[in-house]
């Protein structure tokens, strides 16, 4: 008898316990840990303190001269203004034919993060169109447009007719949080004019993307397969409702599908590959690589004029002076972490299953040639998988396996400087959200149930979460 009322009373408590687990919405896999409160987000050689407008651009600590060197060489050629072939310097023409910016730094202004044109803006200036059409290449890869090849050029050199122009429209849509405050959120919509050359047709599929930042990406190299693959749950045998699933994409360089963990679809492999596919697609330049100019069939000017310049336009030193910039850029340091409104947001982070994606901690390997990046505990949140983010995000283009509602995890990490760096607050793969509330409030599919979490927070908590994004 006694026993049995011992029995009865453990079965209660550890009931009582799961109820106010669920309540919270915390399961044991993302349980909140304030080891994660930690300023390092990049580790500690790769975190600087920095959160000015060049917070982004700040190389990892004790660089010795050599890389040093490189670095601000690397630097150079990311903010360089291509030119059109022949030009007095041969090393550093090429620009086009077809082409988006005539620089990295055009669209990743200080190594950050771009948005959609402003009302006054006619054109696209730090995001642009991918166009495809529905199959795949022999890589696997999203099947080019065969006019426009795979993405929209706005501008073109003299002579050269640019491909065309978007135009966005937005609608608003209302809503309401529980406790009655209204809100919106805009859904864009897009059309295409002064096409040059030719209809786009009705197979066309199409994604809009702003420029991400740069910043961070040598250490999201340095994460191994097995640390990123342990995290996939693609069945949802879990039972949490997020999934997670890997993308595979074609590595030019080994001749092999890899990992993809780069880009907004994760479909890139690796930095290396990232910087060449965009100096041949937003730039015009051509790569050992991607040593085929982004030219197309029928295009007859832009085809013309690779007659002239060297080949390839970007040299393999260059190529890899640029991504050695880009590896070493360090990441901004987290702020406020003794604040009492950033501590409650980021337990409301938790507790609306926000970290089942945004994964707070990952831990590097040690294939990196840069030794500061090897064994680092870094706080990116991002699992670098896949995940259904539902019909409102939805870009319906499959590109490799990702498929048309899913989106790789993007990291939160220097988040809350966007506004310092690049003087706006347009946040998602297409810059839709005005601020870091109306990001939260577009997730669907696998996130619905954190974004209804987020609907039933009070204001004052709404504030908390926030302030906690903020300080990341």
């Amino acid at each position: 008898m006694k026993f049995k009322r011992l029995f009865l009373f453990v079965w209660a408590v550890f009931t009582a316990l799961m109820i106010l687990m669920v309540q919270g919405g915390v399961t044991s896999q993302e349980a909140f840990s304030s080891d994660n409160r930690t300023e390092l987000s990049g580790g500690t050689a790769a975190t600087v303190s920095k959160a000015t407008k060049t917070a982004f651009a700040q190389p990892i600590k004790n660089l010795d001269r050599k890389r040093r060197r490189v670095f601000v060489f690397g630097d150079h050629l990311f903010n360089t203004q291509w030119v059109q072939a022949p030009s007095s310097v041969a090393t550093l023409d090429g620009l086009g034919p077809l082409f988006n910016r005539n620089s990295c730094a055009g669209c990743h202004v200080r190594d950050g993060r771009g948005r959609p044109p402003l009302p006054h803006e006619n054109r696209m200036l730090s995001k642009l169109i991918r166009l495809s059409i529905p199959g795949q290449t022999e890589e696997g890869g999203p099947l080019p447009h065969p006019l426009y090849g795979g993405q929209l050029q706005e501008q073109g050199i003299l002579g050269v007719p640019s491909e065309g122009r978007t135009q966005i429209t937005w609608e608003e849509e209302p809503g309401t949080f529980a406790d009655g405050k209204p809100f919106s959120v805009r859904q864009p919509s897009y059309q295409f004019t002064d096409l040059a050359y030719g209809p786009l047709g009705d197979e066309v599929l199409f994604s809009p993307r702003v420029a991400p930042a740069v910043f961070g990406l040598g250490l999201l190299e340095t994460v191994p397969k097995a640390e990123i693959l342990k995290q996939t749950d693609p069945e949802d045998q879990d039972g949490d409702g997020i999934s997670g699933r890997p993308n595979y994409v074609w590595d030019f360089a080994k001749q092999e599908k890899q990992l993809g963990i780069l880009g907004w679809k994760a479909n890139q492999p690796n930095l290396k590959q990232q910087i060449a596919g965009a100096f041949n697609g937003d730039i015009g330049l051509t790569t050992s690589l991607f040593p085929k100019p982004s030219c197309n069939a029928g295009q007859a000017d832009c085809l013309k004029e690779l007659k002239f310049g060297e080949q390839p336009e970007v040299s393999d030193e260059f190529l890899d002076k640029i991504t050695t910039y880009m590896r070493l850029l360090a990441v901004p340091a987290r702020r406020n972490i003794e604040g009492v409104s950033e501590q409650r947001g980021e337990k409301l982070f938790y507790q609306a299953q926000c970290a089942s994606c945004h994964t707070p901690k990952l831990v590097t390997g040690q294939t990196s040639e840069h030794p500061e990046f090897n064994n680092q505990v870094i706080h990116p949140y991002t699992d670098l998988l896949l995940h259904d983010m539902g019909p409102g995000l939805a870009d319906n283009r499959p590109d490799f396996e990702a498929e048309g509602q899913e989106w790789r995890t993007p990291p939160l990490w220097g988040i809350g400087l966007v506004k310092n760096v690049n003087k706006h607050t347009f946040f998602l793969h297409d810059g839709r959200a005005r601020d870091l509330m109306e990001a939260v409030l577009w997730h669907g599919g696998e996130a619905q149930a954190s974004k209804e979490a987020v609907l039933q927070l009070s204001e004052t908590e709404r504030t908390d979460l926030m302030a906690f994004l903020q300080s990341l």
